[in-house]
């Protein structure tokens, strides 16, 4: 099996186990919680300030943004999806964090998207505190987003150590060479 081939399986395989556990808690929501209601099992009342379980609709992006703008957001997340599947084997073998993030990203859009698509409207139900109500898809874009600039800090990090390592090398090298010149001047 070539890279290609590899490399989309888990590229599918892991956005697939997303949208399918984004899809299924959606599905809960919708069934047993009435529009607009709250809930959290008993022994969990006292997150009830700060953390709940609300069924919710969203219009527009992530955590509740731009409302209304539901079919700038269904073609925005097609682009993005189109994208995603389209450079994600151009990305190196080694750069695992950005297949990670793009991954998560392609999995959140196609979330969302599928919601769009048959409902309307995003399903959102995660509540804390003060923040907007989000679900599966959303926080799967949001960690995708985190995981993306780990992964430029931390590339970023080794590559300004290799850097360092190579000038020290070569102000080593150029030191015992100078070096060298100048001692046979001073003898000459």
């Amino acid at each position: 099996m070539n890279q290609k081939v590899k490399d989309y399986l888990v590229l599918f395989g892991v956005a697939g186990a997303i949208i399918a556990l984004d899809q299924w808690t959606k599905w809960l929501v919708r069934e047993n919680i009435e529009f607009g209601a709250q809930w959290l099992p008993e022994w969990l009342m006292w997150l009830s300030p700060y953390a709940r379980i609300v069924h919710w609709h969203n219009s527009g992006a992530a955590f509740g943004m731009f409302q209304n703008g539901n079919l700038v957001f269904t073609i925005l997340a097609i682009l993005v999806i189109i994208a995603i599947i389209y450079y994600f084997p151009q990305v190196e073998p080694e750069d695992w964090t950005l297949k990670v993030a793009m991954g998560l990203q392609l999995a959140g859009a196609a979330g969302n998207l599928i919601d769009r698509l048959l409902k309307g409207k995003v399903t959102d139900f995660i509540s804390v505190g003060s923040f907007p109500v989000f679900n599966v898809a959303d926080s799967s874009i949001t960690i995708g987003v985190i995981v993306l600039l780990l992964g430029v800090w931390w590339k970023e990090r080794q590559d300004a150590k290799r850097k360092a390592a190579g000038n020290q090398s070569s102000i080593g090298s150029d030191q015992s060479s100078g070096g060298g010149e100048q001692s046979s001047r001073v003898e000459g």
